[in-house]
């Protein structure tokens, strides 16, 4: 695997200060229903909710963003997380991320097909959004667990 297109190492940390913070921000707004009295205001939209359920397309909405805002925060920390660098990035290590990143998508994908097969009406849409930040987590749980579980191998061996 190429590491060309991924980030230098110090973007990791960045990573983390913006990923934790945004995981529970996010966790408190899916469980209590939060939303900054702040965070109103118009938003563009390429698609909308109208009137009589016809869509509105390419119009302004006055909105609140707080989803939108921790969404995206999530995303962004999860990956500079994930597409940086180790401080000794190796042909190991790029196996190790190939391999997690597999793994991640395969996962993320059985989990989808369960919910299609079991998951009906509005509780799918539920899965739906959380279905956008699973291959992330994922990746990043298995990534850092092979990480720790090869450096504890390593410091056994010495």
């Amino acid at each position: 695997m190429s590491t060309k297109l991924l980030l230098s190492n110090r973007y990791k940390k960045i990573g983390w200060v913006i990923l934790i913070p945004a995981t529970i921000l996010g966790l408190v707004l899916a469980y209590h229903e939060f939303a900054a009295a702040w965070l109103w205001c118009n938003v563009f939209s390429i698609a909308n909710e109208g009137t009589e359920s016809h869509y509105l397309y390419f119009s302004f909405r006055y909105t609140n963003i707080t989803n939108t805002v921790i969404g995206s925060i999530f995303i962004i920390g999860a990956m500079l997380v994930s597409f940086s660098k180790e401080k000794n990035e190796d042909e190991f290590i790029a196996e190790l991320r190939l391999s997690s990143l597999l793994w991640a998508v395969c996962v993320s994908y059985l989990l989808l097909l369960i919910s299609f097969l079991l998951v009906y009406g509005t509780p799918f849409l539920d899965v739906m959004v959380y279905n956008m930040f699973t291959v992330l987590i994922i990746f990043i749980v298995r990534f850092n667990y092979l990480m720790y579980k090869n450096s504890q191998a390593a410091t056994d061996e010495k």
